[in-house]
């Protein structure tokens, strides 16, 4: 077993989040007068905070990020969040890991009452020990601070712990909270994201990561 308590990114690593995302980013920025010809351009906002995207994609000042992030929630509160789905084989590793001892965390930057949705819609919930995310009002909102509020709410150690996602994101907010990481194959990373941000084990599939895992 690699860790006892195993840290899952949701979007791009449990889920294909792809087609409620973009959409509500769509939605979001026609408030602003933007038109995307075509949404995958939009990918980039699968995994990292919300204000951190639309500020640095469209050079939007704080109000300008907070009406954005509001309109957005517009569209992906009652429709977006389903459009949405699991990535095979992830229910099955889910209930193999706590079946083997292990404790999975799910650590996310997406709001905590979102995430916890998703997870009861695809009946993961129960998998979980722990599901932590960022705040409505828009703190704690890095993946660092998540996964720092995750471990003081489980009062574990650092060394205990290791966090498994798919954008440097997690690798680095790993790193910075003094988690061990696993970068995985599949999800929204660039092509040579993931290496620079130097995780410390790679799995290409998911039958990569049981095994890494277990």
């Amino acid at each position: 077993m690699l860790r006892k308590y195993l840290f899952f990114d949701l979007d791009g690593t449990l889920t294909d989040p792809m087609e409620g995302i973009t959409r509500s980013v769509e939605y979001a920025l026609r408030h602003f007068g933007i038109e995307v010809a075509d949404r995958r351009e939009l990918c980039p906002f699968i995994g990292p905070p919300l204000a951190d995207s639309f500020r640095e994609r469209y050079g939007m000042n704080e109000a300008e990020t907070a009406a954005a992030i509001a309109k957005m929630r517009e569209y992906f509160a009652p429709k977006g969040i389903f459009e949405n789905e699991l990535y095979p084989g992830i229910p099955e590793l889910l209930a193999d890991t706590a079946a083997a001892g292990c404790v999975n965390v799910m650590a996310t930057s997406k709001p905590e009452p979102f995430a916890r949705r998703i997870a009861e819609h695809f009946d993961i919930a129960r998998h979980f020990r722990l599901i932590a995310g960022s705040d409505l009002d828009g703190s704690r909102t890095s993946k660092a601070e998540v996964i720092r509020h995750a471990l003081a709410q489980l009062r574990i150690a650092p060394e205990e712990a290791v966090m498994i996602g798919d954008r440097r994101y997690d690798i680095e907010g790993a790193a910075a909270a003094g988690l061990d990481s696993v970068a995985v194959g599949w999800g929204y990373a660039a092509p040579g994201e993931l290496e620079a941000a130097r995780p410390g084990h790679f799995a290409a599939d998911v039958g990569a990561l049981r095994r890494l895992l277990l």
